[in-house]
Parts: C-alpha cells; structure tokens; sequence
C-alpha cells in the first residue's frame, strides 16, 4: 500500500497557546500527551514550565458507549468466521462467507438505528450533532460494506449484479417509503402534492408493483385519461425482470428486454403520452432519457443512484468489467463540474473500480477508526481476494489492520477482553502484540487480575503470569492480606516471595497466638513444597490439627521432626518446645525415651545458639541436666534448664490453643 497522499487533519487543543510557547508530547499505548514547554528564556518567571498534560485520544469511537454494542457483536461474528474451515466446497464457503457480511451489516444497522434514536430523543444540540456525525458516518459504512459485498463478496455476474444494485439502492434510499405512505394516508392521494415525486421516485428505483398501485389511485380522478394510464400501466407491468433462478438465459432475457424497449420508445415517439406531462416524464424515463433523469436530481440524490437507474433502462446486463467506465461518467454527469468528490465518492469509485485496496487505503483515510478496515479486510481475506498483496514491514495488509483494531481496544476498561480474540487470529505477530499490551492492563481488582491472569495462563504466556502474580502478591502483602498474597505467591511460584510471606504467617501467628487464612494452609497441597518456609508453615498447621483432634503420637511425632530435619527456622523452636508441654504433661506418655533424647538435644542446641548470641555468658555446653519447666503466668512461660552453677531461662507465648492444657 502507497504511503498517505494527503495533510494529516489538524487537532485543535482547547487551552493551548502555540503562539507562547512550543508543545511536547509523549506517545502512549492509546494516547498522546501533549504539554507546553518553554525555551529557558521563554519561561514564566517564577512559574512551573508546563501548567498542563492534556490527552489526545487517537480513536474516541472506542470510548463511546453507544458503538459499544458494535464492537460486542461483530466480536462474535469474527470469532465465527476464523472457524470456517478452508477444504468446504467453494460453492458452500460463498454462501457462508456472504450470510456473515449480511451480519455485519445487520450489527451495523442496529446500532444506527439505536444512535437516531438517541439522535431525536436528547435535548441537548451538543450531543445530537454528535450523534447525528454517527448515524452518518454509520451509514456510509454500511453503504461501503455492501457494496463490497455485492462487488467482490457474492462477485454477482451480468444479470444478477443490476438486481443486487438495484436493492443496494432501495436499502440505502428508505425515504421513498416514508413519502409513499405519507401519500396514501392522505384524505385525496391523487391531489397530494408529491403524488407524483412518488411515482416517479418507485419507478426510478425499478419498482415498478409500487409505481402501478400508487398511479391507480390517479385513474379515478381522470377517466377521460383512462386509456393512457391503462398504457402506462400495461408499459410497467410488462418490464421484463432478470430472474437468475429460472430457466431462461441472459441471452433470451436480453431480447426480450429489447422488445420492450423498442415498445417504449414507440409510445413516445408517437406522443401517447403528449396530453399528461406526468406520464411523458415517466416514459422518458423508461428509455433513458439523460436529461430527464438530471432533472430529478432531488429525487434520485447521489450520482450511484443515478449510476444504477441509468443501467436499469438502458443496459441491465452489464458486465461487472464494464461497471466502472458507466460509474465514471455517471459521476461527471451527475456532478457540478466544480464541486470536488467527496471521501465516500472516491471510495465508491474505488470500488466500482474492483480497486479493493484503494477501497482500504481510502477508509482508513476517511473513518474516524479502525473497525470497518480490520473487519472487511479479515472478510476479505478469507474470500481469498488479497492474497496477492504484502506490506513491506512483516505481517499482510489483514494482520496489520487487526493488529491497528486490537490495541486500540486495548485502551478500554473492559473492551481489552475482546482484543484478544484478535491478537490470537494474528499468526505472525498477535502473540508478541498480546504479551507487550496484557502487561498495560491495570489490575485495578483481584477479579480484573483474575480474568487477565486466565488468558495468560490459556495461552502458556509464562512470564506474564509470574509477573501479574508477583504485582497481586506484593499489594496483597502491603494490605496486610496475607492469605491473598500466599495464593498468588504460590501461582507465581516465586519460591523466595513464598518463603517472606510464610514467615509474616509465623510471625502473625507468635504475635497473635493463632493462625489466619486456615483454608488456604490447610490444603496447601504439594504447593507447600515451594520453599522451606512454606513447608514448615503447612507441617506446623498440620501439627496443630493433629493435636486438636487428640491424635497426640502423631502431633508428637510431627513435631519433633520438624525440629530434627532442620526445616523448622532455628528462632521458631522456643515455640515449638513449648507446643511440646502439653503432650509432655499428658497422662499417657507420647513420647518415647528415644524422642525425649532428641527433644533434649534441640534444647540443648537451642540453649548453645543463645549462649554465643549472649556474649556475657559464652560458653561451652556439654550436658543438660534436669530441665525444669515452669508456668509463671498464663500468658507466658518461662523454660529452665541447669548450666553446671549457671541457670538459663527463656520466656515464650503461649499460644491460644494451649492456653488451659498446661497444669
């Protein structure tokens, strides 16, 4: 695709004086920020260098919440059409690909609908004249979207292609109807005053059933014209109609429809219609009289319009090759000499043209966003029609536009979620597009982080998972949420983060007596074995259970190896020992001469370490003797033990669930 041939549109910024002062900006993912700066001998004396940072949104649609249900559903429908698979016959694939354009355009016209609404019932001029610049740039996309459906789409051939003009027309010229009704409501049609702009305007649409019931109402207020209205009548009726389900060919249709020409053309001739100038213009009409049908030119509105009427009377099986030289001329015709075409003429040329990419190029000129191009495009594609076209900097002209689309709705709260599905339907670059984007999320909540947590991990997206958990758990912490921060920790598997957060569980649980966040401990499972840490956390919650469901052999056990293994912290094994009074105390003995030995011997260890971090009372240790434990006060208790002539005592907290036990 050609580099941009035309001046970028000017934004103005309300507030900012250019004139004081230069402007810096600073690109970001959907935005650019703009600032004032100074020149050092420009600055203000006294004042900041910049008063303001103003954000310029390129894309607004995506903000509008209105268009939020044309984004939503045209989603679906993209997310369908990658699913159709490429070995269906040809002739299936067309139909498919031609009933998801109609939806489209469906989704389209919806949504149009929905902002005319909102259009007529608001109060305020601001907001209608925005809406109403919706409503028309609605439909002229869709006035695009089935052209190009019809063009290149259904790629409908001689014969069939006028009748899919003639409805593109009928579609987008709705006013008719509401005239024609307006009309018929009225106490006398016949005497009304666009009776006749009626009439004409069916029979320039080709609706020629419409035309005879309308012009049936004029019989009964001329019988002496009777006889001419009846020719007429018999003239509309008779049009031969290309039928493409019948058995009859274009070529027999050809002659036929010449038949009926040559029989127009003789009615006019011999000045049938002489005596009613009515009638005179719609004979004219019917053989293509060029100036008769510029001089409806309120009537017919657009050069395309004039484009498809002018093939409906004088040349119906047109060649889709062909289209293009009457489109031309019809636009010059049509057109004042010094008025220059519109962005929508050019793109409509473009198309007449089978010129798809400058149909592209031009509406991503012309529209305010990326929507249409990515999704006609992708469409497109998928009909094989641009296989042939590569840009010079990696991916197709499709995953470039998508790519566009995609991080534009990355920008919005919540329509991020949809942007996915398309950076997944981008073979070449969607997953390096996805990874840079799903890391500007905003995890504003845990159930926001959840849902972008889900799509990484769907898509093996390792290190943005690590990194989201890693976010979750260091804001968890800072909360003092120490259950939250474990569960995300334990996702993240960040072994040296599991290890801090399970020692604040310790620390919380000697400050506290008991322990928080119990579920989560309780089925730990095999992620307790991320670090040591967590792992003494999970056995020492385990012991506590044991030893409330009166399984004290077990309890004991547990605990002592917890001290023998070395996987309790050395600064937690005062609290140990102490759990270890009540089932010293029991009636029944719990433990073993042997695991009395070693329970002995972690205190003697215990009393080593205090020693040396004592350095007024370093020495060696070589037995211990008769311990002796004593229960001071409730809430604490002091453990003894003889040193030779030297006494050593620690005191600890007794936990809650203790409390009572010790006698």
């Amino acid at each position: 695709m050609e580099e941009v041939d035309v001046d970028p549109a000017v934004t103005p910024i309300p507030g900012i004086n250019v004139a004081r002062g230069r402007l810096g900006f600073v690109w970001g993912p959907g935005d650019i920020l703009v600032y004032e700066s100074f020149s050092p001998a420009a600055a203000p004396l006294g004042g900041p260098f910049c008063q303001d940072v103003y954000a310029v949104r390129k894309d607004e649609d995506i903000y509008s919440p209105v268009l939020r249900k044309l984004f939503n559903e045209s989603h679906h429908i993209f997310v369908g059409l990658q699913k159709i698979t490429f070995d269906l016959p040809s002739k299936t694939k067309k139909t498919q690909f031609v009933s998801i354009s109609k939806n489209y355009r469906s989704v389209i016209r919806a949504c149009m609908e929905e902002v005319q609404k909102l259009a007529v019932s608001t109060c305020e001029s601001s907001l209608a004249a925005q809406y109403g610049n919706q409503v028309s740039i609605l439909l002229a996309v869709e006035l695009i979207w089935n052209l190009c459906e019809v063009l290149f789409i259904d790629a409908a051939q001689a014969g069939s292609l006028l009748l899919h003009l003639l409805d593109w027309v009928r579609l987008h010229k709705a006013d008719v109807d509401e005239k024609a009704r307006e009309v018929l409501q009225y106490e006398s049609p016949a005497n009304h005053e666009a009776f006749w702009d009626v009439v004409i305007s069916f029979v320039l649409q080709g609706r020629m059933d419409e035309a005879r019931s309308v012009l049936d109402k004029q019989v009964s207020q001329q019988p002496a014209a009777r006889s001419i209205f009846k020719l007429m009548d018999s003239l509309l009726m008779k049009m031969p109609i290309y039928n493409p389900g019948s058995t009859q060919t274009l070529t027999e249709f050809d002659v036929k429809w010449r038949r009926w020409h040559e029989e127009c053309n003789r009615c006019l001739q011999d000045g049938s219609f002489a005596s009613n100038q009515h009638l005179l213009t719609i004979c004219k009409i019917l053989v293509c009289d060029v100036d008769t049908l510029l001089e409806h030119k309120e009537l017919l509105s657009t050069w395309y319009h004039f484009l498809v009427t002018r093939l409906l009377y004088s040349h119906p099986t047109v060649k889709p090759i062909d289209l293009h030289y009457y489109a031309q001329a019809s636009m010059d015709m049509f057109m004042d000499t010094h008025s220059a075409p519109e962005p929508l003429d050019s793109i409509l040329m473009a198309a007449f043209e089978f010129d798809l990419h400058q149909v592209i190029k031009d509406c991503s000129i012309a529209l305010n966003n990326w929507w249409f191009v990515a999704h006609i495009t992708d469409l497109l594609d998928h009909c094989k029609l641009l296989q042939s076209h590569n840009l010079h900097f990696g991916s197709n002209l499709r995953e470039f536009l998508l790519l566009e689309y995609a991080s534009g709705l990355f920008t919005h709260h919540s329509l991020w979620q949809l942007a996915v599905d398309y950076f997944d339907h981008c073979p070449e670059f969607g997953r390096v597009y996805l990874e840079l984007q799903i890391e500007r999320v905003p995890l504003d909540t845990e159930r926001k982080a959840l849902k972008v947590l889900r799509i990484c991990e769907q898509r093996q997206m390792t290190e943005q998972v690590r990194s989201i958990c890693k976010i979750m758990a260091v804001r968890a912490l800072r909360n003092n949420r120490l259950g939250s921060g474990l569960s995300w920790t334990i996702r993240a598997k960040d072994a040296a983060f599991a290890t801090l957060i399970s020692e604040r569980f310790l620390q919380d649980y000697c400050s506290k007596g008991s322990f928080s966040d119990l579920d989560l401990i309780d089925n730990l499972g095999p992620s307790m074995l991320l670090s040591d840490r967590l792992t003494f956390l999970g056995k020492y919650r385990e012991f506590h259970r044991l030893y409330g469901e009166n399984r004290f052999s077990e309890a004991a056990k547990l605990l002592l190896s917890l001290m023998t293994a070395k996987i309790a912290p050395q600064n937690f094994w005062m609290t140990l020992l102490t759990d270890a009074l009540p089932l010293l105390e029991q009636k029944e003995v719990i433990f073993s001469t042997e695991q009395t030995h070693e329970l002995m011997n972690c205190l003697e260890e215990l009393i080593s370490v205090k020693a040396v971090e004592n350095q007024d009372h370093l020495m060696q240790v070589t037995s211990v003797t008769n311990p002796t434990f004593c229960h001071c006060v409730p809430e604490h208790l002091t453990l003894c033990c003889s040193r030779g002539t030297a006494p050593v005592a620690c005191t600890v907290r007794v936990p809650d669930a203790y409390k009572g036990s010790i006698q």
